[in-house]
Parts: C-alpha cells; structure tokens; sequence
C-alpha cells in the first residue's frame, strides 16, 4: 500500500471508529426517559458498520461476503435512528420506535437468509441496495420538520443557540452521508467513507466546544432531569402565570424571578424549570418578549414616542439594552420597524 492509500485508509477509517466510540458513549450516557440518546447512539453505530464495511472491501476485495452484507443491511437502520433521535428531542418524549426499527430489521434478516449477498449478488446491487437507499432518503424527508424550526431561525437572523447547531449539524450530515455514498457510485467507493470522517470530526468538535463550555450539549435542561415538577404545580403555574401579562409585572425594569414567583406562589426554582421545560425559554427572555409585545403595542397606538421613551414605557431601564433586544426578537431596530409599519 503507498503512502497515499495509507493516507486514505486512515483518514476514513478514524472516522469509523470515532464514531463506534461516540456510540458507546451517547448510550452509556443516556439519562433515564432520555431516549434521544439512545436513538443518536444507534445511528451512529448503523453508520460506522457501513462504512468500516467500505473501508474494507475498498482495501481488501476479498473481503468475505457476510461482512459486505452486514454493512449493506445496517444502512436500513440508519434513516429511521436519525428520524427517531431528531423527533424524540424535539418533542421530548419517547416515540413508537418499535414501528420504524423492527419491520425494518425482520425485513432485511429475511431477505439476507433467503438471498444472501454471497449468492445473490446482482439482485443485492440492482434491486435490494436502491431499495435500502430510497427508504434512507424517506426517512431523511420524513425528519425534515424537526430541524426546520432552526433553518426558520437561521433565515430570520436569529440567533442560534448550540443546541440548534448541533441538531442541524447532525441532519444535514446524514444528508451528506447518503449523497456521497450515491455519489460513490460514479465517483469512488471510498467517498462514503471519507464523508463519514468529516461529519464525525465536525460533531467531535462540536461537542468539545460544548464541554469546554461547561454546561451539557445534548439536553439543554438537563439540570432538571432528576426534579420533576409535580402536577399540581405545573396547573398553579399555568394559571398564574397570565397574571404577568395582566397585571403588566413586566413593566417593573427591576422584576426578578423571585417577584414573580412569590406573586404565583410558588418556587422561583419550580417557575425557572417550567419557563426552560414547558416554554424553551429563560425568565428574562420570557419577560423581555413581553416588553418588546408591549413596545409594539404602544407603536401602534402612540406614535409621538421617542424611541427612548418607549424603551422605558415597555420596561427597559436603559436605551442600549431596548434596542440589543427589540433588533434580536423582532430582526429590525425599533426605527426600521416603525417605519415599514407606518407607524
């Protein structure tokens, strides 16, 4: 092997085994009622099978033929883990993944029992392989919903917290996966697998951004994963908390979460843990979305309003923090919004 197959070899097959070892990982780090780790640790091992499965067969063609068959089988896993991770995060509960794994893996066992590759391999790559890569690419269509909310974000110039970056990072590197793997076909076989190493590096370094961050990458809440506010508390908060917009709590430029927990009655911890888990939310972003509400409003009614005296009117105690936060909710300053409201 010269120096630049060796080169090839390492690079794509470092990215497999970083990937088996992200795996392990994920799924030994899964909290319990956390299964969107358990889902994202399955796709990357579906994806590192394949590609040592490539890697492999480029570097050795004799490679025995139950190995390139449990490589091709593993890629009929590979859309709906992606599916399964992306939609169980985003809807923070655990889906029916029974459905989406188990015809699929019945499927494919009886398909290689009764046409196993080494016997039948013109059907394997004319007929079973385009059907693998369709169903991938379904699934892949099928787990677009979930990530659209951060391309909205991204379209609209907001800002984007790492969660988002890494969640869509996750999606469109499957998407890149599967492109290069069909690109493969009429470039190199080895594509796949090189594509692989790039999106396992680039989620590597996503991930030791975070860490290095202290705080958790995979679950922005996970500071509460072990207290769980009780019903009865989530019915109080809920009905209380539509005091904050009638009784105008937000006005106050000096409110606290403690003020506003003390006027529900119940915990400042409870009221933070619900705004983070029901709402996505801080307490300053939830009171400042109220503030820039009512700066709207007061647009649409008063028009003689300096920008300054609006920013006080709403509840902002200072001209800079006003503009900082109506120009990121909103996407415009106060001026430009003004004047392509007519306002």
């Amino acid at each position: 092997m010269d120096f630049e197959n060796q080169l090839i070899f390492f690079f794509s097959i470092s990215g497999a085994f970083n990937g088996l070892f992200l795996s392990i990982y994920f799924a030994s780090t899964a909290q319990k009622k956390k299964f969107s780790n358990y889902f994202l640790a399955m796709l990357l091992l579906m994806l590192s099978i394949r590609i040592i499965k490539s890697v492999f067969f480029y570097f050795n063609p004799q490679l025995s033929n139950i190995f390139i068959q449990i490589g091709l089988s593993a890629c009929i896993l590979i859309g709906p883990f992606l599916f399964l991770y992306l939609k169980s995060y985003a809807e923070k509960r655990k889906p029916n993944w029974i459905v989406h794994v188990f015809p699929y893996l019945i499927g494919i066992s009886v398909l290689g029992l009764f046409f196993p590759y080494v016997e039948h391999r013109a059907i394997w790559s004319r007929g079973i392989v385009k059907g693998i890569y369709l169903q991938w690419f379904i699934y892949i269509i099928l787990a677009f919903p979930y990530v659209k909310p951060t391309i909205k974000k991204f379209r609209d110039r907001q800002k984007l917290h790492n969660i988002d970056i890494w969640i869509i990072s996750i999606y469109l590197g499957v998407l890149f996966i599967w492109a290069a793997h069909n690109i493969g076909a009429y470039t190199s076989y080895i594509v796949g697998a090189l594509s692989y190493t790039f999106v396992i590096y680039l989620i590597a370094l996503l991930f030791i951004f975070k860490i290095n961050k202290k705080s958790t990458f995979f679950q922005n809440k996970e500071k509460y994963h072990n207290k769980e506010i009780d019903q009865e508390t989530i019915i109080q908060i809920e009905k209380g908390i539509a005091l904050i917009n009638e009784k105008e709590l937000f006005l106050n430029p000096n409110l606290t979460l403690t003020d506003v927990a003390r006027e529900l009655k119940v915990s400042k911890h409870n009221l933070s843990q619900y705004l983070n888990e029901k709402l996505d939310k801080s307490f300053s972003t939830y009171i400042n979305e109220l503030r820039i509400e009512k700066a709207k409003q007061l647009l649409q009614i008063k028009s003689n309003y300096t920008i300054d005296g609006l920013g006080y009117e709403s509840g902002f105690n200072s001209k800079s923090t006003f503009y900082t936060v109506f120009k990121k909710i909103t996407g415009k300053t106060p001026s430009q919004y003004r004047k392509e409201n007519g306002f």
